[in-house]
C-alpha cells in the first residue's frame, strides 16, 4: 500500500475521532466551564492519558514494531513467541504500577495541582478519586497498544486508527447526562465521576475491540509465564530511551503541569483546550506518518536497502509539510474565532474563549515541528538506536524549561505553549544534524525548493486569512449561526487561497502525487 493510502487510512479514521473529541469539548466547556471542577477532571484525566502517550504509545510502539518486524522475517512462530514474551512481563508491570498510583493519588495529584484546587477540599478530593477511577485506563491501553503494533505491523492500520473513536463515544455519553442533568456543582461533580468511569470502560473496549481484530487476522499471541529473556531484556534496553526520544511532546506536557500549578485557576483547561486544536492535524498527519513509515522503514533499513529508505522518508517530510504547515499557519490566525465559534457558552466565558485562543496560537508556533518528530524518529528507531533522540530531546527540553521560566511570568499560560513549542523546533534541527551527518538521511534538493514553496504558499493564506479575520469579527459575537457562518468563511478562504497557490507555484502537480501514491514493499 502506498504512504498516501497508509496515511489516509490512519488520518481519516483519526479524523472520526477527532470530530467526536470536538463534541466532547465543547460539551465539556459548557457543562463544566473552567477552572474548578473542569481543572481537577482536566489533572485526574491527564495524568493516564500522559502516561499512554508517553510509555505506550510512543516508547512501547518505537521499540516494539522494530523488534517485532525483525523476528517476523524469521518467520510468524518467531514473531508470536516475543509477543508471548513482551506481554508476560509487561502485564505484572502494568498492574503493580497502576496499583501502587491509584494508593499514592492523593499525592501525586498534589504535586501538579495548583494552589487553588489544593486549598478547595471537596474539589480537591473529587481530583482524587476521579484520578482513581480513570487511572486503569492506563493498563488496558498499554495492552491495547501491544495488539495495535501487531497490527500495525501486519499493515492492519484501520482498527487501531479506529479504536480512539470508542473512548470519545464514551465521554460523550457521560457528558450528554450531565447536559441534561440541573445546572449546579452537584451535577458537575456527579458528571466528572461519570467522566472517570467512561475513561476506564473505553479503555477496555479498546482493547477487547483490538483483539477480536487480531485474531480474525490469524494472529494469536500464546500463553506463559513472565520471564525476562534476552529478546525481553533487548527491548528493555530499547525501550528505556525511547520514553525521551519519542515522547517529548509528552514530556512538555509533564512540565507544563509544574508550571502551571503557580498560573491562575483555569490555566489547565485553557491548555487543554487549546491542545485539542493542535493536536487534531498533529494526530491525523505526525502520528498518522509515524505509524505508517515505521514498518516499512524497518524493513528497508533490515535488507540494506538505503535509497528506498531515503525516498521514503523524504516524501513523508514533504507530505507533512504540504498538510501541516497550512494548519498551522490558519490555526495561528483564526485559533480564537473557532474556539470562539464552538466553546463559548453556558460555562465557558467569553474572557476563557480569549484566552484559550491565544494559547491555541503559540501552540501551533510548533505544529510542524511536533509532526516532524514524528517523522525523524523513526530512522533510529528502525535501527534500534533509542538513544540518540533522548540527547536531542533533552536538549530541546532544556531549552523549553529555560524558556518557560523567561516567558511564563511574561505571557502566563500563553508563555508555556510558546516555549514548547520553539524547543520542539531545537529538537528538529538536532534530529536532522545528526542524520545527516551520519549518512543516514539528508533532505533531496527537489524536496527542499518543494517544501519552501509550500511555505510562501501557506504565507499567501495566512496574509488572506489576516485579511478576512478583521471583516469577520463581528460575526464571532452575534448568534451561533453567524459564528458557524464565520467558520465556513474561514475554510473556504483557507481552502481557495491555499489551493491556488500551491497549483500557481508548481507544489501539486501529477508527478508529484504518483511520487507519494507509490507503493511501499
Amino acid at each position: 500500500m502506498s504512504l498516501i493510502k497508509n496515511v489516509g487510512t490512519i488520518g481519516g479514521l483519526t479524523l472520526v475521532s477527532r470530530i467526536f473529541g470536538f463534541a466532547r469539548d465543547i460539551l465539556l466547556a459548557r457543562v463544566l466551564g473552567a477552572g474548578g471542577v473542569a481543572d481537577a477532571w482536566q489533572l485526574a484525566f491527564q495524568l493516564p492519558n500522559l502516561f499512554r502517550r508517553l510509555f505506550a504509545e510512543g516508547a512501547f510502539a518505537s521499540a516494539f514494531v522494530p523488534l517485532f518486524n525483525r523476528h517476523m522475517a524469521e518467520g510468524e512462530s518467531e514473531a508470536r513467541r516475543f509477543a508471548a514474551e513482551v506481554l508476560a512481563v509487561l502485564l505484572p508491570i502494568l498492574v503493580v504500577f497502576g496499583a501502587l498510583m491509584m494508593l499514592a493519588m492523593p499525592w501525586v495529584l498534589w504535586a501538579f495541582a495548583n494552589g487553588e484546587l489544593r486549598g478547595d477540599a471537596p474539589t480537591y478530593a473529587l481530583a482524587v478519586t476521579m484520578g482513581q477511577i480513570a487511572f486503569p485506563y492506563l493498563m488496558f491501553m498499554s495492552l491495547a497498544t501491544l495488539v495495535a503494533a501487531i497490527l500495525n505491523s501486519l499493515s492492519r492500520f484501520a482498527a487501531a486508527a479506529a479504536a480512539p473513536i470508542l473512548l470519545n463515544i464514551c465521554l460523550l455519553a457521560a457528558l450528554v447526562w450531565g447536559a441534561f442533568q440541573t445546572p449546579g456543582e452537584a451535577t458537575r461533580a456527579a458528571t466528572g465521576i461519570g467522566l472517570a468511569i467512561a475513561v476506564s470502560v473505553s479503555g477496555l473496549l479498546q482493547l477487547v475491540w483490538l483483539a477480536w481484530f487480531m485474531r480474525r487476522a490469524g494472529f494469536r499471541i500464546p500463553r506463559q509465564r513472565p520471564r525476562i529473556t534476552d529478546r525481553v531484556k533487548e527491548m528493555g534496553v530499547l525501550i528505556v530511551p525511547a520514553v525521551f526520544g519519542a515522547g517529548v511532546y509528552q514530556i512538555s506536557r509533564f512540565i507544563d503541569l509544574a508550571f502551571i500549578r503557580g498560573l491562575p485557576d483555569g490555566s489547565l483547561t485553557y491548555m487543554a483546550m487549546a491542545d485539542r486544536w493542535n493536536q487534531l492535524p498533529l494526530g491525523i498527519i505526525g502520528i498518522a506518518l509515524g505509524t505508517a513509515i515505521l514498518p516499512a522503514l524497518s524493513r528497508y533499513i533490515s535488507r540494506a536497502e538505503d535509497e528506498e529508505a531515503v525516498r521514503l522518508q523524504a516524501n513523508a517530510i514533504e507530505l507533512a509539510m504540504l498538510l501541516t504547515l497550512p494548519c498551522a499557519v490558519a490555526l495561528f490566525f483564526t485559533g480564537f474565532a473557532f474556539v470562539k465559534a464552538f466553546m463559548e457558552g453556558q460555562a465557558f466565558t467569553e474572557e476563557d474563549a480569549r484566552i484559550t485562543g491565544m494559547v491555541t496560537s503559540a501552540l501551533v508556533v510548533g505544529l510542524p515541528a511536533y509532526v516532524l518528530v514524528k517523522v525523524l524518529t523513526p530512522n533510529f528507531f528502525a535501527r534500534r538506536d533509542t538513544r540518540t533522540p533522548v540527547y536531542t530531546a533533552a536538549a530541546s527540553l532544556v531549552v523549553t524549561v529555560v524558556l518557560n521560566l523567561v516567558l511564563v511570568p511574561l505571557l502566563g499560560v500563553v508563555g508555556l505553549a510558546l516555549a514548547g513549542a520553539i524547543g520542539a523546533w531545537v529538537n528538529i534541527a538536532l534530529l536532522g544534524a545528526i542524520l545527516a551527518r551520519r549518512g543516514f538521511f539528508r533532505l533531496p534538493a527537489r524536496v527542499v525548493g518543494r517544501i519552501g514553496r509550500i511555505v510562501l504558499a501557506s504565507a499567501l493564506m495566512g496574509a488572506a486569512l489576516w485579511g478576512l479575520m478583521r471583516v469577520i469579527a463581528p460575526w464571532l459575537g452575534g448568534p451561533f449561526t453567524m459564528r458557524l457562518l464565520a467558520v465556513g468563511a474561514i475554510l473556504a478562504v483557507s481552502l481557495v487561497t491555499y489551493g491556488a497557490g500551491t497549483v500557481l507555484l508548481g507544489v501539486l502537480d501529477k508527478a508529484t502525487v504518483q511520487r507519494l501514491m507509490r507503493r511501499q514493499s
